[in-house]
């Protein structure tokens, strides 16, 4: 059997299985090279700028790449709206609208309370000047990742920024996959560019020629792009450092084994170190979920990817009862929590954990992915216990509102300056205590 089966009787019996999970590793280079070498790729964007550029593309992406490729025209955005099929058009403008509606529900407001002595205290909401957006390519620019576009630009249009930089890596004659280009077009967008890897995102945070520096970078990408994004934080905002994906899917004897089977495969063919993981309550079931999830693997094009994840961190795990599954996926702490079980909302209120609870029979993963709003940018790797997903708030930032009258100030200058004091800061205290004095 590909998939790992096992029974246990209670949730410390499965200490040593959730250990390897939460050591998973990338499994590029050695993580000190990966970080010489992105910081290395840094400073010459910084310094060369889009002559970095253009030399990193042609040496890793396009050969006879130059600087006139850079910047993609509107009129190629335009072009590429109407090169794609019209089927595409009107699934990319359907998801478009449903994750725009859930976003809009997001919106932060800014607000105002009275306080003592008249004065007036609040918080006031608004965007980020600029956000750039990375996009991958997918392999070659044959598989373009246009969901992560939506993602991205949707919660920060609602944010309400206003300027939006996409860039994306080209293909091997320099071109941008037009679905992306389309996308970005039928979201109005009209500031693109064609570059990748952690150039590309150097080149968000410092500029690179008609690039100009953003102040918040959001968006997917391998290793090296990861590690520039985490080496940046401080210089810019970033959504979140995004490591390999996973589901956990929590079963009971309701469950269709085949249905499930195949919400683990969408998890495993991402990556060898993505996870798949069932816990379910019924024995039958889960015997039958393993050996459909075999099934399924072998006729999958990415058959050797979903295998290789499967085995290693993947396992269809037979519990006693509901409440060790769910000990269980809450120290896993999913970015995707599946309840595939009867009466799902009889079971949310226990779920302390993840990144996305999806509710019940006909919720699959691959339905929030890209089609059912909620955002599918979501702490991995376990920071589901202290991060959430990418939202609106990502493109935000929250300014705090101070108005003290004159009664308010005076009545608390004294308590401000024995504080201050305590701290050896007689400035702060003498700041209070001269409007005691009256003009």
């Amino acid at each position: 059997m590909t998939i790992p089966f096992f029974t246990l009787r209670a949730a410390s019996e499965a200490d040593e299985f959730l250990t390897r999970l939460a050591e998973r590793a990338n499994p590029e280079e050695n993580e000190r090279s990966v970080e010489e070498t992105v910081a290395s790729i840094l400073a010459d964007v910084k310094e060369r700028g889009l002559a970095a550029l253009v030399d990193y593309t042609r040496r890793f992406d396009a050969p006879d790449f130059s600087e006139s490729r850079f910047v993609i025209p509107e009129a190629e955005l335009a072009w590429a709206a109407e090169a794609i099929p019209a089927d595409d058009r009107d699934v990319i403008l359907e998801a478009a609208d449903n994750i725009r509606r859930f976003h809009e529900a997001q919106k932060a407001r800014s607000w105002f309370v009275p306080g003592k002595g008249g004065s007036i205290l609040g918080q006031m909401v608004t965007p980020v000047d600029r956000a750039g957006l990375y996009v991958p390519g997918g392999k070659g620019g044959s598989t373009p990742l246009l969901s992560s576009l939506l993602m991205n630009a949707i919660p920060a249009q609602v944010a309400g920024v206003p300027e939006l930089a996409v860039i994306s890596p080209p293909r091997r004659d320099g071109t941008v996959n037009e679905h992306i280009l389309a996308a970005a077009h039928l979201l109005g967008i009209r500031e693109v560019y064609a570059a990748g890897s952690a150039w590309a995102v150097a080149a968000l945070a410092f500029g690179a020629g008609k690039l100009k520096p953003v102040d918040v970078i959001a968006g997917p990408g391998n290793i090296f792009v990861a590690t520039a994004k985490r080496m940046l934080i401080g210089h810019v905002g970033i959504d979140m450092i995004a490591g390999p994906s996973e589901v956990c899917v929590i079963a009971d004897a309701t469950a269709n084994p085949a249905w499930a089977a195949a919400d683990l495969l969408s998890q495993a063919e991402h990556d060898p170190q993505a996870s798949s993981v069932c816990l379910c309550t019924d024995a039958a079931t889960a015997r039958a979920i393993a050996q459909e999830t075999d099934r399924q693997c072998a006729l999958l094009p990415r058959k050797d990817i979903a295998e290789a994840s499967l085995i290693k961190y993947g396992a269809v795990i037979a519990v006693p009862d509901m409440e060790t599954a769910l000990a269980i996926a809450n120290r896993i702490a999913p970015e995707h929590l599946e309840l595939l079980v009867d009466d799902p909302w009889a079971l949310l209120p226990k779920v302390r954990h993840a990144g996305a609870v999806f509710m019940g029979h006909f919720s699959p993963e691959a339905v929030g992915d890209y089609f059912a709003g909620p955002n599918h940018v979501l702490p991995t790797m376990g920071t589901a216990r202290f991060s959430s997903a990418l939202s609106v708030d990502t493109f935000c930032k929250k300014s705090s509102i101070i108005a003290a009258g004159p009664e308010f100030t005076r009545a608390g200058a004294e308590a401000v300056a024995r504080l201050a004091r305590l701290e050896g800061l007689e400035a702060h205290a003498r700041s209070a205590l001269c409007r005691l004095d009256l003009p």
